[in-house]
This record gives C-alpha cells, sequence and structure tokens, in this order.
C-alpha cells in the first residue's frame, strides 16, 4: 500500500515535504473544465453525470504535481436532494424554487438516502478512485449543516442571512430540527463516499463566520461535531477514522473549540496567521491552509515569497497541509498556480 504525504500529514506524521492541494481545485480558470462545462450544457449536468465528474476532479491532476484529488461535486448536493429545486443562474448563483422558511416546511423534509438521490456522488467517487490506482489520494466532502441550511432558508446566496438570522432569533426549534436533518443526512452522505473509495472527507462551514461565537458552537460546531463522530471506520479492520477536514472562514476566535471536534484537521483562512494556530491548536491538530487566493494574481516572485512565509510561519513541524485559504477563483492563471505548487514543494523539500 502506497503511503500518501497527504494523508500522513493529516496524521501529524514527519513527511518528505508539505503536501498541498486547492480549494476549488477544477473549476472555472481552468480552459479544458470550461471546455467541457460548455459540452455538458449545464452545471448540474456536470455533477450529476458521473463520467463527467469523474473527468473534471482529474484535469487539475493532469497539469499540476498535486498531493490529492478532491472530488468534483456541489455542496448543494443534499438540499436539491431534498425536492427544492436547486438552480445555478448566471451572475446570481445558486437558487431554490422552495425556501424552508416555517416548522411545517421542516416537517416536510427528510433524511438523505445517498444510495437513491446522491448515488451520482459515489458512482462518480468510485470511479475516480479506480482511476487514480492509488497514485493519489481522494478528498470526500460535504457542506456543513450550517452552511446549507442558510442557502435553504434565504432561498438564495445572500450575503446580510436577514432570514435565517430571524429564524435564530423567532424559531430556535425549528431551525435546530433543521440542523438535526442535515446533521443525519450529511453522515449518512460523507459515510456513502467512505464506501465508494474517498480516503479523506472535508466538512466546508463557509458561513460558520456570520455566528458569533456562543451561536456558532450551538448551531454550527455542535452539529459538525456529530458528524465526525457518525463517520465510519476505515474499511480495512483498523480503528482509526478516515481523517476528516473542518473548514470555517474567520475561525480565529473559536480554533481551540473546533480542534476539540474530534476531526484530523483545521482548514484556516488568511484571517489567521498559522503559526500562532499552530502553537493553539497543532498538538491537538493538523492544519490547512492559508495562503489568500489573490496573491495568485501577482507576479511569481510575489507567489514564491508568500509561499516561503507561510512555511516559516508554520515552522518545521510535521502537520501542514498547504491549501488557499479559501477557492481558487476564475480570473487566476493556470500557469501561477503551477509556480504555487511547485514552490511548496521546492520550499519544503525535506534535506
Amino acid at each position: 500500500m502506497k503511503t500518501h504525504r497527504f494523508l500522513q500529514a493529516l496524521q501529524r506524521k514527519i513527511t518528505d515535504r508539505t503536501p498541498i492541494w486547492l480549494m476549488r481545485q477544477a473549476g472555472r480558470y481552468l480552459p479544458e473544465y470550461r471546455k467541457l462545462r460548455q459540452q455538458a450544457g449545464s452545471f448540474m449536468t456536470l455533477c450529476q453525470t458521473p463520467e463527467l465528474a469523474c473527468e473534471v476532479s482529474l484535469q487539475p491532476l493532469r497539469r499540476f504535481d498535486l498531493d490529492a484529488v478532491i472530488l468534483f461535486s456541489d455542496i448543494l448536493t443534499i438540499p436539491d436532494a431534498m425536492g427544492l429545486g436547486l438552480q445555478f443562474i448566471e451572475g446570481q448563483g445558486p437558487v431554490f424554487n422552495r425556501a424552508i422558511r416555517t416548522a411545517a416546511d421542516v416537517s416536510q423534509l427528510s433524511v438523505v438516502d445517498p444510495y437513491e438521490k446522491l448515488r451520482y456522488v459515489s458512482d462518480a467517487a468510485a470511479l475516480v478512485k479506480k482511476s487514480l490506482h492509488n497514485e493519489k489520494p481522494l478528498i470526500g466532502f460535504s457542506g456543513s449543516p450550517w452552511t446549507l441550511a442558510t442557502y435553504m432558508v434565504e432561498g438564495k446566496s445572500n450575503r446580510s442571512f436577514s432570514t435565517i438570522k430571524a429564524m435564530m432569533a423567532e424559531q430556535p426549534q425549528t431551525l435546530h430540527r433543521l440542523l438535526e436533518i442535515l446533521t443525519r443526512s450529511v453522515i449518512d452522505y460523507l459515510n456513502a463516499q467512505i464506501e465508494a473509495g474517498v480516503d479523506a472527507v472535508m466538512v466546508f462551514d463557509t458561513w460558520g463566520s456570520i455566528l458569533v461565537p456562543d451561536h456558532f458552537m450551538s448551531y454550527s460546531l455542535q452539529y459538525m461535531q456529530q458528524i465526525i463522530a457518525g463517520l465510519k471506520k476505515t474499511r480495512s479492520t483498523g480503528e482509526e477514522k478516515i481523517p476528516s477536514i473542518l473548514f470555517t472562514r474567520e475561525s480565529g476566535p473559536c480554533l481551540e473549540a473546533m480542534a476539540d471536534s474530534g476531526c484530523s484537521a483545521l482548514g484556516v483562512d488568511w484571517t489567521v496567521d498559522i503559526g500562532d494556530a499552530r502553537k493553539r491548536v497543532g498538538h491537538q491538530v493538523a492544519l490547512q491552509g492559508n495562503l489568500k487566493p489573490e496573491i495568485l494574481k501577482e507576479s511569481p516572485e510575489t507567489i514564491r515569497a508568500a509561499v516561503k512565509a507561510i512555511l516559516r510561519a508554520f515552522g518545521p513541524h510535521p502537520g501542514h497541509v498547504f491549501n488557499l485559504g479559501h477557492g481558487v477563483t476564475p480570473d487566476i492563471p493556470p500557469e501561477n498556480v503551477k509556480i504555487l505548487i511547485d514552490s511548496v514543494h521546492e520550499f519544503s523539500q525535506s534535506d
């Protein structure tokens, strides 16, 4: 069995160099993705056709010396499977035909069976896993219950979050019921991905940052902790669980609490100094991050200097997975992504 430096880093073991993969690793910054997206006709067709999702997942690996592959999908697959009518509208983003606003709305929802309505995701994972021939590890993922709830309650991408904040104030029991249903759905969903062959899983809590710390604990973190506890053991007979990564934007105030969740690693964005984060929680978990994506628009010298700074800040310690502090944006030149990846490997190489 091949030993992957990405999985070693998640276990806080010493690696020959710092592994790197990127959030939104596959996507619109790649011309081959844009071509396939045009041929497919819609984003959801890409997601829901296992062969196409497999191809998109593998596209970055053909260009770059990456240490992991992330399954191509979307965080809103679970709400879509609940029958809310997901559409992606140009210039507007995700929109649901039906929003969840009342206790009656929540009562109509049920835990999603991933082998029924989301089979296309695990089928895509199995195809990617087979195509990798164990040369690279595969990451599966889901949105966090809180982040999924924000889209379901707002009905669309809405940066004010006024509707879900009103629900939190006026109907807290209804919101918690929704989060409970989503949590059970995410557990089953990630376990289906594990059964299909993913080597690690990540929970994207994109909008946990809009919550004050006390509300973050009760409306987001407690449910992510239940997810970590509900993940299957590895597919072997060992007792060690599949590694898990939690990512919350602007997570600095809650790092210690997140590290206590039972996860293997925390993703941190550029608002957190990674050296400070390591001192605070590095004895418990690995850390993933945290270059600001906009730096990839800069000169090669600027990118290389930023890589050096992050590696220096983390220091010569095990448990670092280099990544961006958020996803690759469509305006990033692919050649700059290559400079980033090559620089991480060059500057972190062991003697």
